[in-house]
């Protein structure tokens, strides 16, 4: 007869055996899947090579403070396999290069030289296995051919060194490319009318950093403060944390001249709500531009839309600037919850949390929250990466 020692090992064989047999049944139960921890050393000689890498896999099981790095690394790696000399495919008779300067009604005008053609795309350009739903945008260096005077069709799209891009209005699975091969973006928020806002102002600085752009931030309409000292309080856990920031008034004429430093020779896009000033700006900074503007409606203190479909515009001291239609929300295309984390740069230098994935919201022991309550980080700042947070997807 079984001893009750022996009963027990032999109860618990069958439970562990029950349980196995369960886990192998268990409906919509992903497989685990191993870390990979040499992602740093990754080389990439040849485009074919990205085909082999699973991006899921290597950024979902990293650590918020090696995500970043990792991200940084495939844009950087993304970027040079772009400036390399790719095997030259054959340019038709007559095709010219040309760069798109705006986009708007499924036609492209391009910028070649002193002159500009409103051109179609070749029909057998297509957005297949691309991410995105747009073939071509605005920034996009292209070959084309001139078919009628002052008309042309876009026969290729030339590799992009960067894209600033957000989830499709209508098929939310897919990006539309706002703007192509931007240097910086500039964040525009006026001080009133409309408010400053701080959360929308997060939203910039942690696509900027997704997409490998460099963010500067411009406190407009301070003409509408009680004083300079006001404006640069609240924006002072950004001048902390390293980010360049400007303060303008198009009317009065402030930041101005340093605007004009901050744009030359570089390619910008402007970036902020409606309202905030960015075409007044434009028209500041060079008079004479084509830029319609409208004052803000009284009722709603809220901006009327001036730019309807994004515009790039070239200036006379060198470089373009984006000008892209005023938008009340920024989406944050391709990044997860679990992932926001590491695109605040104070969060990274907090401490070791208790558990590795730590998310700051309520779990024990959380270096971030402790910070947060000692000072150390700003409290708004925490409170837009909470509000941000429940906008993205787990």
């Amino acid at each position: 007869m079984a001893t009750r020692k022996e009963k027990a090992i032999q109860q618990w064989r069958e439970e562990k055996a029950a349980r196995a047999e369960h886990k192998e049944v268990r409906p919509n139960r992903k497989p685990k899947r191993t870390r990979q921890k040499e992602w740093n050393q990754f080389t990439f000689s040849d485009p074919e090579d990205w085909l082999d890498v699973d991006y899921d896999r290597n950024e979902r099981v990293m650590p918020h403070g090696e995500q970043s790095a990792w991200r940084d690394t495939v844009t950087a790696t993304t970027i040079e396999l772009d400036r390399k000399p790719q095997e030259e495919q054959p340019v038709g008779e007559g095709w010219m290069r040309g760069l798109v300067v705006e986009v708007a009604a499924g036609l492209y005008r391009v910028r070649v030289e002193e002159r500009e053609l409103l051109c179609s795309v070749r029909g057998s350009l297509s957005v297949e296995d691309t991410n995105y739903t747009n073939i071509v945008a605005v920034g996009d260096d292209v070959l084309f051919s001139e078919s009628l005077e002052q008309e042309g069709v876009i026969e290729r799209v030339l590799p992009r060194r960067s894209v600033l891009a957000r989830p499709d209005v209508f098929y939310g699975h897919l990006n539309q490319v706002i703007v192509a091969n931007v240097d910086q973006v500039l964040i525009v928020a006026s001080w009133r009318e409309p408010h400053i806002w701080l959360e929308l102002i997060d939203r910039y600085l942690v696509s900027s950093r997704l997409h490998n752009l460099t963010p500067v931030i411009c406190v407009n309409k301070t003409d509408l403060a009680e004083s300079l000292a006001e404006c640069r309080a609240e924006m002072k856990p950004y001048i902390q944390l390293g980010y360049e920031v400007i303060y303008t008034s198009a009317m009065e004429g402030r930041g101005i001249k340093q605007l004009r430093g901050l744009l030359r020779d570089k390619v910008t896009v402007l970036a902020g709500m409606s309202g905030v000033g960015k075409s007044s700006l434009l028209k500041a900074i060079q008079p004479g531009l084509d830029i319609r503007v409208r004052d803000v409606s009284d009722h709603w203190h809220e901006g009327r839309h001036t730019t309807t479909q994004v515009n790039m515009l070239p200036l006379e001291m060198g470089g373009y600037v984006v000008d892209t239609p005023g938008i009340r929300e920024f989406g944050l295309s391709g990044l997860h919850r679990d992932e926001l984390a590491g695109y605040y740069p104070e969060f990274l230098t907090a401490g070791d949390c208790r558990f590795s994935d730590c998310v700051h919201l309520d779990e024990p022991e959380c270096a971030v929250r402790r910070a947060v309550e000692a000072g150390e980080i700003s409290e708004t700042r925490y409170y837009n990466y909470l509000k941000i947070y429940e906008t993205l997807p787990e």
